[in-house]
């Protein structure tokens, strides 16, 4: 079986910067650790803006410039970042929530033969949450899991409830 683990949007600005909270910076050592410990393919997702970024639809709901392609806020945190490096990973950009690059990485290993899924990351409720539900929806026969002590979201009770969520939708939370 091909395992496969999605390290979602462990960068700069969600952990410590802009949009930083101190649960997110709670899981950078669990993250660290479950990549070094993974046997499979790694995906790391870096969530990309541009300078435009206060004049799209996200940034008009969100007005808090984040993750602006090449900014120290949108690189990978720094502990994450190494242990990525010593695995080796590929890298996907990704301009909104959910991931349709993601998707057909995926697709690609699947054709393959089975495969299992595994998503860590930032923000639980938001983009975690978006990939687990897509990759739900484009792979429903696929076994996908979250691992919730690597995961953090913009607060605990929308954390617990992205969890919630999940569950319900046949996504396996450890």
């Amino acid at each position: 079986m091909n395992k496969v683990l999605v390290v979602v949007d462990m960068q700069n600005d969600f952990v410590d910067g802009t949009l930083g909270t101190k649960e997110a910076v709670g899981i950078v050592d669990n993250v660290a650790a479950r990549i070094r410990g993974f046997d499979g393919r790694i995906f790391a997702t870096l969530d990309t803006h541009f300078p435009d970024y206060p004049e799209t639809a996200e940034g008009r709901k969100l007005p808090v410039a984040h993750c602006i392609q090449g900014t120290d806020g949108w690189k990978i945190n720094e502990k994450v970042q190494q242990a990525l490096t010593e695995k080796g990973y590929k890298a996907i950009e990704k301009k909104t929530f959910g991931s349709t690059d993601l998707v057909e990485e995926i697709r690609s290993i699947a054709a393959e033969g089975e495969i299992s899924i595994e998503l860590v990351g930032l923000c639980t409720d938001i983009c975690v949450v978006s990939n687990a539900l897509l990759l739900k929806a484009f792979f429903p026969e696929i076994s996908i899991s979250v691992d919730a002590d690597c995961c953090a979201g913009v607060t605990p009770r929308t954390h617990e409830a992205a969890l919630e969520t999940m569950k319900m939708c046949q996504i396996d939370v450890v």
